[in-house]
Parts: C-alpha cells; sequence; structure tokens
C-alpha cells in the first residue's frame, strides 16, 4: 500500500509539469522536497529562526512499573519515548526511528513492556508495536499496509484489542491479541463503519465498542468476546460520546456525553439499562477523563474558553477532592499511576512548551518531572494572548485569541485558522506565533469561527453542509473588526491555515483577495467533491457527516459551488501552497488542482510538497525549511524587512 501511495503522489505531481504549463516555474527537487517559486533561504532568516525551532515540548506518556515515567519528545528529526526516572532527571531515549512513535502504553501486568504505534512518511497506517525492556528490542504485532487504531489493554494485561481497516475499507475490523505473540491475533468483530475499542471489562469477558459518526453522534457497545454477540448501549438515544470506561463493577459505565445537555459532562450510564446519573457537570464541556484503578475516584479535565482546568472527585457522589493548582495553560493525557496514587498529565501554556507533571493524591504534592528546552528564549516576555470576540454579518459574537507585538503601530496581521473544523484554537504555546509577533512584529489572530467545538452542540452545528460558507464569512466580519483596530494595519493582512483551516485560507481568497495581502494553505480541500471522493475509505463517511454525501446530485452541485478550485480566478492576492505527498487525509491532487487552477487564471503560486511527509510536516528538517519558506513569502507580501 505504501508503494501505491507514493507511486501515485509521484505521479500526481508530475502532472502539472508538462505541455500545457509552459509558463510554470521550474519544479526544483532537494531530497525530499520539491517545491516552485521557493527563492533561495537567506543565512539571517535560517539563523534567526533555529532559536525558535529548536523549542521542544515533552508529553507525558504513562507510568513506568519502577516508579519512573515515560514520556515522549524530540532531540533529532522526530518525537520519540524516552524514560525519566526521578523529577527533572535526565532523560534516556528508548526508541530510535526516522518515523514518529506514538507515546508509550504500558503492559498492566508488571513486565514493563509497552505498547506503542508508528507510520511510515506520514500515510497513518499506525503499526502496533510491544517493546521489551528486558531484551530492549521491539516486535511489531499488527499486520503491514493497514491502519490500526484504539488500542486497548486488559485489566489483567494478557491481551490487547485493536480496530484495524485498509485504504479502502469503510468498515474496521476488532481483533485481540497477545501482543508478545503476533501469530495470537484473532478476528472479534467486523464491525460497521468507525468502531474500535474503548475499554475491557474488569474481568475481560467484554470489550466496550465505540462508533463515531461525527463530533454529534456516536454510539457504544458492548461485545460478548466468547458469545460474539453486540448490544448497543442506550440505544434509545442519539448522542456525542467521548471518553469512557467501565466502573470497577463492570456494571456500568461512565462516559462523557452530551445526552440531555448543550455541553459534554460524565454520567454513569448502566450497561443493560436503567436509571442514568449525572456524575460531573459544569457550563462548559468535559474535555477528558479517566477512572482510577479501583473505580473509587475520577480525574478529568474540562475546557472553560480555551483554558483547561482540572478536577477529581469521588465516582460514586460525585464529590471534589482537592485537585492541582497549576497556571493558566492547556491539560492533556491525564492518567491514573497502577496504585491509584498519582495522576499524570501534560501541562503547557503561552510561555511553556510542554512538561510533564504528577500529583500525589493523598499529599497534594505537585511534581513537575521535565523543563523543557525553549531554544535559550526568553519566555518571560511570551504574555498570553487576548481573548477577544467580535461580531459577525448575523450578529453572532465568534471569539478569537489575539497575538500583539510591542509598539503603537500599525502592525500588519496574521490570521491564523484553525483545522477540523470540529476543533478549536486555544491558547498554548506556540514558538511559531512568537516568532512572527517578537520578529516579524506581526499581530496574530486567531479565530474560532462557528463550526468550533469547545462553545457548545450548538455553535459546532453552525456550518454544517449548506451553511459552510456562513464560517468564511466571519473571516470577513474579522477583517472588518481589523479596520476598526487603530494598532493593526488593515492594508497587511495575510491569512494563514492547514487542513480545514487551508480550505479556510483558498475561501477567504475567493472572496476577500481584494482585502488580503496573501495566503498561505498547507494541506487544504481545494473541492469538496473530489477531496471526499478521494480522501481515504475509512474516513469518507465520516467526513460526508460533516460537508454533505457528494453521491447526493443536489449536495455535489452545491458542493462544487463553493469549492475554491473552481472560483480560482477570484484569487488574485498572492498564494502559498504546502503539501505532504502521503497525505491520506487532503490527497496531493487536492494541492495540485489549485496550484494548476491558479496558474490558469494568470497567478503564479509559490510550491512546497515533502515526499516523505502525510497531513502536515513532522520531520524537524522539514518543518524548519517550511517555517523559513513561509518567513519569506510573509515578508515579500507584507512588505517587511
Amino acid at each position: 500500500m505504501m508503494k501505491k501511495l507514493v507511486f501515485g503522489a509521484m505521479a500526481a505531481l508530475a502532472v502539472a509539469m508538462p505541455a500545457g504549463a509552459q509558463d510554470a516555474p521550474e519544479r526544483v527537487t532537494v531530497g525530499n522536497l520539491v517545491m516552485e517559486n521557493i527563492p533561495e533561504i537567506p543565512g539571517e532568516v535560517r539563523a534567526r529562526l533555529r532559536q525558535y525551532q529548536n523549542v521542544r515540548g515533552a508529553g507525558f506518556s504513562d507510568f513506568a512499573p519502577d516508579g519512573g515515567i515515560y514520556i515522549t519528545t524530540r532531540f533529532g528529526e522526530t518525537n520519540q519515548i524516552h524514560y525519566v526516572s526521578q523529577p527533572m532527571g535526565a532523560r534516556r531515549q528508548i526508541t530510535f526511528y526516522d518515523e514518529r512513535t506514538s507515546g508509550a502504553s504500558v503492559r498492566p501486568d508488571g513486565s514493563g513492556q509497552f505498547l506503542f504505534t508508528r507510520d511510515v512518511g506520514g500515510d497513518e497506517f499506525f503499526q502496533g508495536f510491544l517493546y521489551d525492556p528486558e531484551q530492549a528490542r521491539s516486535v511489531q504485532f499488527t499486520t503491514d499496509q493497514i491502519r490500526n487504531q484504539g488500542f486497548s489493554w486488559s485489566r489483567d494485561g494478557q491481551m490487547i484489542a485493536w480496530a484495524a481497516a485498509g485504504w479502502g475499507d469503510a468498515d474496521y475490523t476488532v481483533y485481540m491479541a497477545d501482543p508478545a505473540d503476533p501469530t495470537s491475533a484473532q478476528e472479534i468483530l467486523q464491525g460497521e463503519g468507525a468502531m474500535s475499542p474503548v475499554d475491557w471489562s474488569p474481568d475481560g469477558s467484554r470489550l466496550l465498542i465505540g462508533r463515531y459518526f461525527s463530533i454529534n453522534e456516536a454510539r457504544l457497545y458492548v461485545l460478548d468476546i466468547a458469545e460474539g454477540t453486540l448490544t448497543q448501549i442506550n440505544p434509545d438515544e442519539t448522542n456525542a460520546y467521548g471518553a469512557a470506561t467501565f466502573s470497577a463493577s463492570g456494571d456500568s459505565i461512565f462516559v462523557v456525553t452530551d445526552e440531555g445537555s448543550e455541553f459534554r459532562r460524565i454520567m454513569e450510564i448502566p450497561v443493560e439499562g436503567g436509571e442514568k446519573r449525572v456524575v460531573a457537570e459544569h457550563d462548559w464541556d468535559v474535555q477528558s477523563m479517566a477512572l482510577s484503578p479501583d473505580g473509587s475516584a475520577i480525574a478529568y479535565t474540562t475546557n472553560e474558553g480555551g483554558i483547561s482546568e482540572i478536577y477529581i472527585i469521588n465516582a460514586a457522589t460525585g464529590e471534589r477532592l482537592p485537585a492541582p493548582d497549576l497556571p493558566v495553560g492547556l491539560i492533556g493525557g491525564i492518567r491514573f499511576s497502577p496504585d491509584g496514587a498519582r495522576i499524570g498529565f501534560t501541562h503547557s501554556s503561552a510561555a511553556s512548551p510542554g512538561d510533564a507533571w504528577t500529583y500525589e493524591l493523598a499529599s497534594g504534592d505537585l511534581v513537575r518531572w521535565t523543563e523543557s528546552e525553549v531554544g535559550g528564549l526568553d519566555t518571560s516576555r511570551f504574555s498570553p494572548p487576548e481573548l477577544i470576540s467580535y461580531e459577525s454579518f448575523d450578529g453572532l459574537e465568534v471569539p478569537a485569541f489575539v497575538h500583539r507585538p510591542e509598539g503603537d503601530g500599525p502592525h500588519p496581521v496574521i490570521i491564523s485558522i484553525h483545522g477540523g473544523p470540529e476543533s478549536q484554537a486555544r491558547p498554548g504555546f506556540s514558538s511559531t506565533y512568537q516568532y512572527w509577533v517578537s520578529e516579524l512584529g506581526a499581530a496574530v489572530v486567531v479565530p474560532n469561527v462557528r463550526g468550533s467545538a469547545g462553545y457548545g452542540n450548538e455553535y459546532v452545528n453552525l456550518d454544517n453542509v449548506r451553511l459552510r460558507e456562513d464560517s468564511v464569512r466571519d473571516i470577513g466580519a474579522l477583517l472588518d473588526w481589523i479596520a476598526e483596530q487603530p494598532d493593526l494595519d488593515a492594508e497587511r493582512v495575510v491569512v494563514y491555515g492547514g487542513s480545514y483551516g487551508g480550505y479556510m485560507v483558498l475561501a477567504s481568497m475567493v472572496h476577500y483577495s481584494d482585502r488580503l495581502a496573501g495566503g498561505i494553505n498547507i494541506v487544504g480541500i481545494s473541492n469538496f467533491v473530489t477531496f471526499l471522493e478521494n480522501t481515504a475509505g475509512y474516513r469518507q463517511d465520516l467526513r460526508r457527516a460533516e460537508y454533505g454525501d457528494e453521491r447526493d446530485p443536489e449536495v455535489r452541485e452545491f458542493l462544487e459551488s463553493i469549492s475554491p478550485a473552481n472560483h480560482a480566478h477570484r484569487i488574485t492576492a498572492p498564494l502559498f501552497i504546502i503539501q505532504g505527498a502521503n497525505d491520506p487525509r487532503v490527497p496531493l491532487s487536492e494541492a495540485e488542482q489549485i496550484l494548476a487552477a491558479v496558474r490558469e487564471a494568470g497567478g503564479d503560486p509559490w510550491y512546497l510538497v515533502a515526499m516523505d511527509e502525510g497531513h502536515g510536516f513532522a520531520k524537524q528538517s522539514n518543518r524548519d525549511f517550511q517555517r523559513e519558506a513561509e518567513t519569506l513569502f510573509l515578508q515579500d507580501v507584507l512588505g517587511l524587512d
């Protein structure tokens, strides 16, 4: 499958080069990078960026049996797994791959073995590996050329379950195995759609299975492994479900859900029906949840306007227990230690790129385990962004984070638009934003346009299908807001975004090129119909739920009418297109067709493709060149020295 993907990528790259494009610039190949129109990078740009690019964070993965922890961080090209024996101790690298790895998931049998995954060249065909510290080697237990996900250990650590699908498969198959013996793998469920294991029952006889349809809808089932029977939980409700786990008894589940609420909360739902119980709720979404090994306590985080808060409660009563007091920031990867005495997590903020922490439940001790490098930058000067809101065309208030440089201005502006679209821009650490603010003197505005998550069900549904361009009009309203700010220069505004944010860049340039200095589109959708036809089969139905089904003639006509590639003549501001050749989500063909369409209409975009990347650049050397080229583009279109 990988050979097919790479061959297809190379074939697509060749399409734009020949006869009909005599005026096309020379396509230059440097290593794994293919480019057009990108000038030579000046040494001073590379030197100044290096400090910002050498910022690295550390993410908490899991607890090691000896009391240490596993983290992921980067000391070379990609993130790898490291072991830390004590707080602020030296990091010992465990995995050494050219490709990025996931975090470690420790086998809960005391052996010290752990699971991790990795793909090749960003193709997202993740493979499962079991690392044995006694032998210092890893064994792959999944099948090549298949996407594997949803890995879940049984409580005793004897077995692991996961879901797998091929490139063109709409349905996932669920397997289980002793990962130390790859030949033990057996199919236990031929699923329908995006089905994956979520948790094992305490006795190991049942699996909690989730099926994802969209951000608004999911289903939960219990699979009796011996009988092969699948029973839906809560069958009379249509809800969104997030984190879920069996209770200590196995008779119920704790689950993050929006059932009966505008926001997600924690509920306890009996497996075989009966009275449901609200365990914890807020006026914001519960984001993540972990149940202690004995089932007595729940640790969870909320997303409160983009800021994370952490709570610990008694699982039976909902009573709040003491919780860590952390600086304002983002919290992720929350997990209990095997003895339930500690929780581990990652914390980041506007001034910290991410570090591993633990919290002792009995003593209340908050312990920082890592202090990640920031390239020698003075992060005390990194002030958190200002949260503002502005009124859109229909009166809707749209939230946005604003990073302002020093001085009176007027400053050029970079509007950074998140992907998803059911995602959310949050005020975490961004060395890119800090570089733009401190070195380029640009203000950075990061909107959460309608359709963003984190603001309730009504808000997230405001851009579905035929409402798609209302979110683009939110960018038009943001341009109006910028024009009213005395410290911002409305004549020098660039739009920047990746994935769905890349579509937003292209659509904004279709509608507002006369008000924009340029745009940078990274792995963006240029035509919804060709995107839905060519994205990986295991993703197609999930994306149709958001964008509409292109197989319906009326929907197809509408999607064609709003696709930027069909209006390329209206993109008159300078454009920079960036793409990974192996992207299974937004294929290379999306970049190639918008490049060809804009060029045919008289434009001359900059273009960059990494042949060893997928949905965004993961390798540090590729990321370095991307940032260098972006800097030259921004300097050019914004008139910066």
